[in-house]
Order: structure tokens, then C-alpha cells, then sequence
């Protein structure tokens, strides 16, 4: 009689009762739990919501996502979706194979068959395991998913090489695994061209234990968003405010696989890009900047790309090729955007951030070193067999950075490198080469750098050589330091902290300069660097400071060199002399 009271209940609210069904996939039946609203209609949505570990698709539904005021059977009822609770075998989920995902493209063919779902309104998440299982799916069906969601299930999967600009929302407590979030969303942040500075929502719909980061719109105007819950543990959230299921519908619906908004992407440069200029104070200039973008439209024709240096117009273009040039730009971050406008009227958005700095003091080139299994931007490493390029990440070996968890450590991050040939400077890690998206420009003067290094694996360590390049690949300087520790190619080992190093050089040209580190040319050379830093000391005066008169007579009676380094009384020739230690131009 309690049973039958129940359905009544949910009949009256417009709510089919949940149905346990199955499914046979390669052989194996496979069970699951579906909601389907009353007065579906056809082309609705499909959720498909994965339960963790040691749990199944009755306690995903109805321990996690029912509280006193929301249910999901109201949100699906309110919005019109079907939602399918799948059940794992063994309570787990295959997070790096294709059993699972097999079994999600079932539950797809047969809600299609059975509800008749908008194929391209399909999307997928799932809590802890089945987050990780979500992440798995990215790259492996990401054309039949719109959009994806984790739920206190970060993972180390980064996205396979052509995938397409991937919306993705992730969900997590700050005492539940709040380390591995960001090094998670990092990859998928700068895959889909997102800014890396993140818009912050504080008291996220007036819940003080929520914020809410947005990265993007990145290509194609997708983001990555974040719900951080603050000091929440392994669970999902069911605050009235922030309730998990309202906000994977709200994420979910605004991505569509048969979008008819414009596709755009910006080219280049590149998201993250930084131009660091050192220079006199009031004296940095920095390049203008070309802004590439491609747009096209899947059910009409561009109209029109407008190019933004955050709210400022750059410039406005109605056929291909789409570009634009920022002009004169200052030391700051710029947020450059790319509108592209359809005949239909409809717009979508993609933006980078690239920073421009002029430091006047020292700068840290490790800042970045604090992902352990990544290569940080700005950098590139090779060891005589691979080109690895920052940022770039998921690596279980290789050149990459290191976490030391030791309880006694030299430092909590560096950057490992390798040189496996043996060969002369055939094992290196290298800041400010063009491909990995920052350039280095020194202008004339003095300079510090200074860094700790230590071996990995080399107990009777290796000699490692420090450079200054410039990006053609020209020596300037360089330093040999033999390093006194060796960590023990244990992640977790104690280590004391290495010596710091102070390399001090001169530029005399303005130029765009590479900071490079080699390993010794032994076979499996290795290197750990860390705490990178440099520091102008003086700049040499430059510029033309004066100029003779008709009759080539000196100003004043100071020494007049040539750039040779020659005395001269009086020029007998057009061109560039020293003089008090200016270059002047003497016509």
C-alpha cells in the first residue's frame, strides 16, 4: 500500500517513478536506473551521472542527489530530461579502457531508441570514480558528449592531440583532494584557449561556502568552470543554494554538439603567451602584437570578426583573413578577444590572455613550478630522443616537474631533465624559446641569475652547464657547477637544500636571449633545477645621446671611440661612435 501511495505521489507531481532496467553489452548485462518525466517530448536532453567507488546508481540517486527542497527527478521534471544513473561492475568503473565507455555509448543508443533524446544534448559526469571515468570519456567520445562534469573525481588525463574545445565543469570540496584540482583543470584550461587567470565569483548565489571560478570563453566560447566548497569533504553537494544538480543542468544546457552560434578561435597567439623586456625604467618597449583568428559558421555564413584588447576595438574584419594588430602595447595582462557575429545575428567568443612584463627587479623564472607531472609555460625540454614543449602535462616520465614530499627537501618542486644519448648538450631544459610562448628580451647591462640544482639518479654526479643564448642559439655566457646532492630517484626521499648559485653576466645588445641548462654528456645525464631567478643589476646607457655638428666638430671635448674601440679625433665617415659612453650618430 506505501508503495503504491508513492507512485501515486509522483504521478500527481508529473514525475514517472525511477525504472531499474539493463542492457547487454559485449556479452555482459549491464543495470542502470533512468528518470523520465512525464510529457517528455521528443529531441530532450540526456544526463548520464556515474556513482564512486564501492557505491551504485540507487545511492547515487537517492543518497546524493535528493535533499528537503530539491531532487534530480525535480530538475529533470522542471527542465524536461532524462536522467540515467549507470551501475559498475563491482561497484568500480574502468577509468582508462573502453568497458565502460562501451557501455555508456549503449545507454545512449537506447535512450534514443527508447525517449527518442537529442543526440547532440548528450552529457556525462559522475562523482569520484565516476568523475575520473568522465575525464576518461573526454577523449575518448567527446563527439557524442556536449558537454562534462566531475564531481570530487580530479584526474590526471589530459586531452589527446585534435580534440575539439571541450566545456567542462568541475565540482569539489577544499578538504576532499583540493591539491589535484588545479594541475586537473589545467591541461583542459589550455586546451580549449581559455584565459589562465580566472574570473572569481566569492559567496557563489549567496552560499558563503561557495566560490565559483570561470575560465574562458575560450574557442569556440566554451569554459571551464569550478565550484570551490569550502572545507567540504568527499560528498556531494545539496546546499539550497548551491545544489548539485541545478548546477550541472545549468552548466550543461548551454552546450549543444549541432551548435548554430559561430565557431571561432584565435590563432595566435597562443593563451598564456608572456613577453618579458627588461630594460631602463620608462625606456621597455614590447612588439606589436598580431591577433590571428579562423571562424565559420555550421548552418549560415560569418558576417563579421571584431578583434578587442579587453573592451577596446582593435578592429573589424568581413572576410578572411581575420586578424587584427595590437599597436604599441604596455606592460600588462591583456585579455584578447575574438566576436564573431553569424548572418543569423548570433555571436560566440574566444579569448587569450598574454601578458606583458617589465620587471625592475628580480623576477622568478620557476614561479611555474608548482605542478608536479606538467612542463610549466615558457619552458622546453629535451632529452636527445623528445621535444617537450610548456605548458603541457600528464607525463608519468620524462622531463617534467617533481613534487618532493621528503620530510626534510631542498625544495617542494623542480624541473627534471635527462639527456639519454650522452651526447654534448644533447639533454636540456631551456626558458624563453619561441615555441613554448615566452620571449626574453634583455636590453644592454648587467645581470644575476641564480638557481639551486642537484642530481636525480647520478650518484656520482654529473656536471651541469648554465647558459645564456641568444635565441638563434648563441653562447654569451655560461657557468659550470658540479653538483654535492643527489636525491636517489625517489620522489619522497629526504634531501637538504642545495647550494645557491649566483651567475653573473653581461648583454651588450638589445635582444631577444634564451636561459638554457644542459646536463653532463653522459649517458642518462640527469639534472633537477629549481629557484630560478634573475635580477638586473645596471643597464648600459644606449640611444643616440647627441650628434656632432655641419662641420663634425665635437660637442664638448670628451674621447670620441669607434665601436671597435678606437680613439678618434675627428670622424671621416657617417656612422655609430661612442662617446661618454653613448652611442651617437654622426652624420
Amino acid at each position: 500500500m506505501k508503495h503504491s501511495i508513492i507512485i501515486i505521489l509522483l504521478l500527481i507531481a508529473g514525475m514517472m517513478p525511477v525504472k531499474a532496467d539493463n542492457i547487454n553489452v559485449n556479452g555482459t548485462n549491464r543495470t542502470y536506473n533512468v528518470i523520465v518525466p512525464n510529457n517528455l517530448g521528443e529531441n530532450r536532453p540526456l544526463l548520464i551521472f556515474c556513482h564512486g567507488y564501492n557505491q551504485d546508481a540507487n545511492w547515487m540517486q537517492n543518497s546524493e542527489f535528493k535533499n528537503e527542497t530539491v531532487s534530480m527527478e525535480a530538475v529533470c521534471d522542471t527542465a524536461k530530461f532524462v536522467c540515467v544513473f549507470p551501475n559498475g561492475i563491482g561497484k568500480a568503473w574502468d577509468t582508462g579502457g573502453d568497458r565502460d565507455i562501451n557501455f555508456i555509448k549503449a545507454i545512449i543508443e537506447k535512450m534514443v531508441t527508447l525517449h527518442k533524446i537529442d543526440r547532440n544534448r548528450v552529457y556525462l559526469g559522475g562523482f569520484s570514480m565516476g568523475g575520473m571515468l568522465t575525464y576518461n570519456a573526454i577523449n575518448k567520445m567527446a563527439d557524442q558528449i556536449a558537454a562534462f562534469i566531475s564531481c570530487s573525481g580530479p584526474s590526471v588525463i589530459t586531452p589527446k592531440a585534435g580534440l575539439r574545445p571541450i566545456p567542462l565543469l568541475h565540482i569539489q570540496g577544499t578538504a576532499d583532494n583540493w591539491s589535484g584540482v588545479q594541475p586537473a583543470l589545467n591541461p583542459w584550461i589550455n586546451h580549449n584557449g581559455c584565459s589562465t587567470t580566472d574570473k572569481v565569483i566569492n559567496n557563489y548565489n549567496g552560499f558563503s561556502g561557495a566560490k565559483l571560478h570561470i575560465w574562458g570563453p575560450g574557442n569556440d566560447g566554451v569554459e571551464v568552470r569550478l565550484i570551490e566548497l569550502k572545507d567540504k569533504g568527499h560528498w556531494i553537494c545539496k546546499e539550497k543554494q548551491v545544489y548539485t544538480g541545478k548546477e550541472i543542468w545549468n552548466f550543461c544546457k548551454k552546450y549543444s554538439l549541432n551548435k548554430t552560434t559561430p565557431n571561432v578561435k584565435i590563432t595566435t597567439p597562443t593563451t598564456g603567451a608572456k613577453y618579458i623586456s627588461y630594460g631602463p625604467q620608462n625606456e621597455v618597449t614590447f612588439p606589436d602584437i598580431t591577433i590571428t583568428a579562423t571562424a565559420d559558421d555550421p548552418n549560415g555564413t560569418v558576417e563579421k570578426v571584431e578583434f578587442y584588447d579587453g573592451t577596446t576595438l582593435l578592429a573589424t574584419c568581413t572576410e578572411k583573413p581575420y586578424t587584427a594588430t595590437l599597436t604599441a602595447p604596455t606592460a600588462a595582462k591583456h585579455t584578447l578577444k575574438a566576436v564573431a557575429t553569424d548572418n543569423d545575428g548570433e555571436t560566440s567568443t574566444a579569448s587569450v590572455e598574454v601578458t606583458l612584463q617589465a620587471p625592475t627587479a628580480t623576477l622568478s623564472l620557476s614561479t611555474a613550478f608548482k605542478e608536479g607531472n606538467a612542463l610549466p609555460a615558457g619552458w622546453t625540454t629535451y632529452d636527445s630522443s623528445e621535444r617537450r614543449i610548456g605548458y603541457s602535462g600528464g607525463y608519468s616520465s620524462g622531463c617534467r616537474v617533481l613534487q618532493f614530499t621528503g620530510t626534510s627537501k631542498g625544495f617542494d618542486y623542480g624541473l627534471y631533465f635527462r639527456n639519454i644519448s650522452g651526447n654534448a648538450h644533447a639533454g636540456w631544459a631551456k626558458y624563453g624559446l619561441s615555441d613554448a610562448g615566452t620571449t626574453l628580451s634583455l636590453a644592454p647591462g648587467h645581470y644575476t641569475l641564480k638557481y639551486k640544482i642537484c642530481n636525480w639518479n647520478m650518484a656520482n654526479f654529473g656536471q651541469v652547464e648554465v647558459c645564456v643564448e641568444k635565441r638563434t642559439g648563441t653562447s654569451i655566457a655560461n657557468q659550470t657547477y658540479m653538483p654535492n646532492i643527489n636525491i636517489g630517484n625517489v620522489a619522497s626521499n629526504n634531501f637538504s637544500s642545495p647550494a645557491q648559485q649566483t651567475f653573473e653576466f653581461d648583454v651588450t645588445e638589445q635582444g631577444d636571449y634564451v636561459i638554457a641548462i644542459y646536463s653532463a654528456a653522459s649517458s642518462w645525464s640527469d639534472c633537477i633545477v629549481g629557484q630560478l631567478s634573475l635580477t638586473p643589476n645596471s643597464y648600459s646607457t644606449t640611444g643616440i645621446g647627441t650628434t656632432l655638428n655641419d662641420k663634425g666638430e665635437m660637442i664638448n671635448d670628451h674621447l670620441l671611440y669607434d665601436l671597435q674601440g678606437r680613439q678618434v679625433i675627428r670622424p671621416i665617415k657617417d656612422g655609430i661612435y661612442i662617446k661618454n659612453g653613448k652611442k651617437i650618430f654622426v652624420k
